[in-house]
């Protein structure tokens, strides 16, 4: 996606991303995806796709009158996207997740099926005070239950920043029981966290383990066959059979649990971890 040097406004870009993503991975757009999506006219939608040609990516789409719709050209090049797979298969998700509340809902697009994980959510009376201390840079009492303390303990909290995690979210705050920056799950606070008058003394600036970037090495599980290590480093796009992350070190676990890699010993059977940690050393200190 290159960046363009022109403001767009939020709603017309969620439009161009939608044409540029439907045309490119279905192969035929029409103006009933601009339509259906965005709840506008056939004269809006084939407005923006004209708008799209002429000031956002010329000559990217052409019109196929036996399709009846746009298609891809040649020199199809990514303006408003990437460019990526994942771009298409999240408008997937999002369609299915929509149609689940709405069920008259059809933007025309392939008939999906998509598993959810539980989720562990939090009430709004929780999360409110948490984003309001977190905006603001202020301290949060809140009373917060963990598997060590499952009574549950009154804490202190100098919270920075959201976290989701794939599977969970979690705020990032330094906790003055501890004195240390952690992390806490949202779903494990009680009642109503209190935000206090109080400034916040310990910022994102200070906390090392935010602020530390570092590599994650992925490679396939070395207990496999070549050909099996092969199929894997092309599941991944691999580079030299290699899987490079840049990440923040206070996000190596969370990242490594989303590829599977929990705790320090390997799965039993290579054919289910499929991949693994190739410079644990380098990131030990912030696995322990």
């Amino acid at each position: 996606m290159k960046k363009t040097d022109w403001p767009i406004r939020w709603d017309l870009l969620l439009r161009y991303r939608l044409i540029e993503i439907i045309a490119l991975w279905e192969g035929r757009l029409t103006t009933n995806h601009i339509c259906h999506a965005f709840g506008i006219g056939r004269q809006q939608a084939s407005k923006d796709i004209n708008t799209y040609l002429r000031e956002v990516a010329p000559g990217n789409l052409e019109y196929d009158r036996h399709l009846k719709g746009y298609v891809p050209a040649d020199r199809f090049q990514p303006t408003v996207t990437q460019g990526r797979s994942d771009e298409y298969l999240e408008v997937l998700g999002r369609d299915h997740a929509l149609s689940e509340t709405f069920e008259s809902l059809d933007l025309g697009l392939p008939n999906t099926e998509i598993l959810h994980v539980p989720r562990r959510l939090a009430e709004p009376d929780i999360v409110r005070p948490i984003v309001l201390a977190t905006r603001q840079g202020r301290r949060l009492e809140a009373e917060y239950f963990s598997l060590t303390k499952p009574e549950g303990e009154r804490r202190v909290l100098e919270p920075h920043t959201l976290i989701y995690s794939g599977q969970r979210w979690h705020v990032r705050a330094w906790c003055d029981r501890h004195g240390e920056y952690r992390d806490f799950m949202l779903s494990r606070f009680r009642g109503t966290p209190q935000v206090l008058p109080e400034r916040s003394r310990h910022k994102a600036r200070n906390d090392e383990a935010w602020n530390t970037r570092v590599a994650i090495v992925l490679r396939p599980d070395q207990r496999l066959t070549e050909a099996q290590q092969s199929i894997i480093a092309n599941d991944y796009a691999m580079i030299d059979g290699n899987l490079r992350i840049e990440t923040r070190a206070a996000l190596v676990r969370y990242m490594l649990t989303l590829a599977g890699l929990c705790g320090d010993t390997p799965h039993s059977d290579p054919l289910v971890q499929q991949l693994e940690l190739a410079n644990r050393d380098e990131l030990r200190t912030w696995l322990s």
